[in-house]
């Protein structure tokens, strides 16, 4: 009964090959986040930058999500900025973590390992946490695989 109340993150992560150089890669995800994010997460309805300059380390932005038809607005900043490796987001108003980790396989092909923390539950979703466990994790996957298929089908039309 003790343990009933502790507040464990829900985490999901999945990986995946993609055919394209890790800095490309990188620019996808990172450079052009603002471009790219609501193509790979189409879940994202509004996305605004409320720094200015180009994405980088501390750059804040501000999404409007619509999620399996719940309406939610968050903030976030770029937590980690590490060219051709690493774009790590985390909340400002929620508590949530993004962490997009790109390690070169080879010249042509890169690794993508997207890691999506929610840090804490509010108090009444916790008797849910398992479908909320459940649902994170596909949406980790639903992420790499859509980021997969964009990054490669434009890859494809620029030949």
């Amino acid at each position: 009964m003790l343990g009933l109340f502790k507040d464990t993150p829900v985490i999901g992560k999945a990986s995946t090959i993609v055919k394209i150089p890790s800095n490309r890669l990188f620019n996808f995800i990172g450079t052009d986040l603002m471009i790219n994010y609501p193509r790979w997460s189409p879940e994202v309805k509004e996305l605004e930058k409320l720094t200015d300059g180009p994405i980088k380390l501390g750059t804040v932005c501000r999404q409007v999500r619509i999620d399996q038809g719940n309406r939610s607005e968050s903030t976030f900043k770029v937590k980690a900025f590490d060219e051709g490796a690493r774009v790590c987001f985390e909340g400002v108003s929620n508590p949530y973590r993004c962490d997009y980790v790109i390690e070169s396989i080879n010249p042509s092909d890169s690794k993508i390992t997207f890691i999506f923390e929610l840090l804490s539950l509010d108090l009444h979703v916790r008797p849910f946490e398992k479908l909320v466990r459940i649902a994170v994790q596909d949406g980790t996957e639903r992420t790499v695989h859509n980021i997969k298929k964009l990054i490669e089908t434009d890859q494809a039309g620029l030949k």
